[in-house]
């Protein structure tokens, strides 16, 4: 009995021991959270892009101030003279700079490619493949947000382009009447066709952007507000032109378009097939004035090579248009009424 009961208090003495210890002991220090990963860099897209849009935005405003209805030939001259200022080449750089800063207006596509980038390590990733394969900035979440963007705007220039197109080419047709007061002068030969020729070639250097168009456009591209655009959707395919522009707007949403990034978005907006669109139309309207003798000539050049071919190079960029379900229409509606030559 006695050695039992000498047991359990052994075994109770045992167990405050260990109790005490257990009390006395230091407790496992537990580890601290990791820290938070840096945050996104800010949306940032260089003035060197921003430069090159403007040039593009001014030259649609400035054609856009031609009008049919000209009153003498010098009226004629001012046209030409205007819609003669492009560099083919820059020209098309900035069509593919304003797409980017267009795709920059819309919140879906600047979220659905920032979402990708939650560390350095996926943000250095994208940018690597972005810039590897521009197509890639196609595929990412919001991009029919931003070609929609891109779509619908350039859409109303490219159709108010074309309709003073066909006001300015439908002009050049009614000067010739007998009924039209105009006709007098307009069909008499011009004077000067050389001098007149080589000034428009002289035209062609190299523009100089707008500060004040330029600065309106790197604000609203880095700020993503600021040029009132409608919302719209547009699927893929996009051309290779648009996706350049979203390749570009995709670097900016990751922060990744700033100066640092020039030779990057530089590389971006230069595209040969819209390049070559720019240059062919050059190319036509001097072949154009070269052979035109009468002023009326020169107003269907400056209708057809100069307003026209700017809608057109304009819609090659953004792609087919969304086709709208049409009537069905006859053959005979379809038979195009025979013009006097010019085209």
């Amino acid at each position: 009995m006695s050695q039992a009961f000498l047991r359990r208090g052994l075994s109770v003495a045992a167990i405050a021991a260990a109790a005490i210890l257990a009390s006395c002991s230091t407790p496992e220090p537990v580890a601290p959270p990791p820290p938070p990963p840096p945050p996104l860099p800010a949306v940032s897209l260089n003035e060197s892009v921003a430069q090159a849009a403007a040039i593009y935005v001014s030259f649609v405003r400035e054609v856009g101030t031609i009008q049919a209805g000209f009153p003498d030939a010098e009226s004629i001259q001012t046209a030409i003279r205007k819609g003669a200022a492009y560099e083919p080449a820059q020209l098309s750089r900035g069509m593919i700079a304003y797409g980017s800063i267009l795709a920059l207006q819309s919140p879906e596509y600047v979220a659905g490619v920032r979402q990708f980038g939650s560390t350095p390590a996926l943000r250095q990733q994208m940018i690597a493949s972005i810039v590897a394969d521009p197509a890639y900035a196609a595929t990412l979440p919001g991009a029919d947000a931003a070609a929609g963007l891109i779509t619908a705007t350039m859409g109303k220039d490219i159709a108010s382009l074309t309709a003073l197109a066909e006001a300015v080419e439908g002009d050049a047709y009614t000067i010739q009447e007998r009924r039209d007061p105009r006709r007098r002068w307009a069909v008499t030969p011009i004077a000067n066709r050389d001098t007149r020729l080589q000034s428009a070639k002289t035209l062609s250097a190299a523009q100089l952007p707008s500060a004040e168009e330029s600065a309106r456009l790197f604000a609203a591209a880095n700020s993503g507000t600021g040029l009132n655009l409608t919302p719209a959707k547009r699927s893929a395919p996009f051309t290779p032109a648009m996706v350049n522009s979203l390749a570009i707007a995709a670097l900016a949403a990751l922060g990744a378009a700033g100066d640092d990034a020039k030779p990057n978005t530089d590389a971006l907006t230069n595209e040969s097939n819209n390049e070559f669109c720019t240059s062919m139309s050059k190319l036509m309207l001097f072949q154009c004035l070269a052979a035109s003798r009468p002023s009326y000539e020169d107003m269907f050049c400056a209708g057809r090579h100069i307003v026209r071919d700017l809608a057109i190079c304009t819609a090659q960029y953004t792609g087919p248009m969304p086709v709208a379900t049409t009537p069905t229409v006859t053959v005979a509606e379809t038979n195009p009424t025979p013009g006097s030559g010019m085209s």
